[in-house]
């Protein structure tokens, strides 16, 4: 499973997984930054403390939207960072480029070392670090530039030549692990805290912001189908087996439809397809939605206009930078999903 995981993921140009964060909702909403009109669907890719029932809020502003749950970077707080003190030989000048690699080294107490990033590493103490990708394709140059000590790429991070560059300028480069399930976030931030010569202390607290709540039985019938959109180029695609999004929807007590019908990650479906999976909440990223034009072209759209779905214009949005970046925030994401089910009954 997990090799047709990664072969899938890469297999979708990196740029349908890009975008920048969106903190507010009007009618049309912000995804994380096609493939054609045989409606294809869906989805790609704390301060210390969970989210409140009350933190995950539901747009009221028009009818259109009376059953819309948006969760923003604001409602999952980034935990406050560690604070202990670093040995000598740990890194000093850390480039982070891998996905949620950013947000981890910040909770590990280390955002003074970061002098490079990606477009997802957004968190506050680094939002002014200058961004030394396009995509998940690095600028070589750039980075040499920055002088750093240790560079964290991953899978996606691309192309193999300016890694190779970066390799023989003499700088070290690490791969860390990716993670699209809760569970693999704890290795993730072993791996990075590690590499980066993090204190242990730092690197356990920041698995324990991972976590969530105590895992609970289903708690409703809700079927979720989790779509990614890029309407501007006619692209989606059902979340399946592998997405990521699987295994937020079942830690947080829904039923990931595309999973249970045993659809590989990010599959182009038909209209008659989707009408078959039949989902009752559909859950996206923030300019996927955008992208077809808000809440009404989403039920616009050929086979969705027929589901459950449809009837009751349940939708979940998350910020783009914030669904699939599985880092120290993931716990808390988890149960503020588990929110927005029991919100939308």
């Amino acid at each position: 499973m997990e090799r047709s995981r990664l072969t899938l993921r890469r297999s979708i140009p990196t740029r349908y997984r890009e975008g920048s964060s969106i903190r507010t909702h009007n009618d049309s909403v912000g995804i994380r930054s096609g493939i054609g009109v045989s409606l294809v669907m869906l989805i790609m890719l704390t301060a210390c403390a969970a989210p409140t029932e009350d933190s995950v809020a539901i747009e009221e502003s028009t009818p259109a939207l009376s059953d819309t749950v948006v969760i923003t970077n604001t409602d999952i707080p980034f935990p406050t960072p560690a604070n202990q003190p670093w040995a000598q030989d740990s890194a000093q000048r850390i480039v982070s480029l891998a996905n949620g690699s950013g947000e981890v080294v910040v909770v590990l107490g280390g955002a003074d070392r970061v002098v490079g990033r990606d477009e997802t590493s957004n968190t506050p103490e680094i939002e002014q670090v200058p961004v030394v990708t396009k995509a998940h394709s690095i600028n070589a140059e750039q980075v040499i530039a920055l002088n750093p000590d240790i560079v964290l790429i991953d899978a996606m991070t691309a192309p193999v030549e300016a890694i190779q560059q970066l390799r023989d300028s003499g700088i070290s480069v690490v791969e860390v692990p990716e993670a699209w399930s809760s569970a693999e976030v704890s290795n993730k931030i072993q791996v990075i805290g590690e590499a980066i010569g993090a204190p242990s202390s730092a690197i356990e607290y920041a698995q324990q912001q991972s976590v969530g709540r105590p895992a609970e039985t289903r708690l409703t019938g809700n079927r979720v189908a989790f779509l990614y959109l890029r309407g501007t180029s006619a692209i989606y695609l059902l979340g399946g087996v592998g997405s990521g999004a699987d295994s937020l929807i079942a830690e947080s007590g829904a039923v990931d439809v595309g999973a249970e019908a045993g659809f590989e990650a990010f599959t182009p479906l038909t209209a008659e397809e989707l009408v078959n999976l039949n989902p009752d909440t559909i859950l996206v990223m923030a300019d996927g939605l955008k992208s077809v034009g808000g809440v009404d072209g989403l039920f616009a759209l050929p086979g969705l206009a027929q589901t459950e779905a449809a009837q009751t214009r349940q939708v979940v949005v998350v910020d783009d930078t914030l669904l699939l970046s599985f880092g120290p925030r993931t716990g808390a994401l988890i149960d503020a999903l588990r929110s927005s089910w029991k919100q939308l009954g």
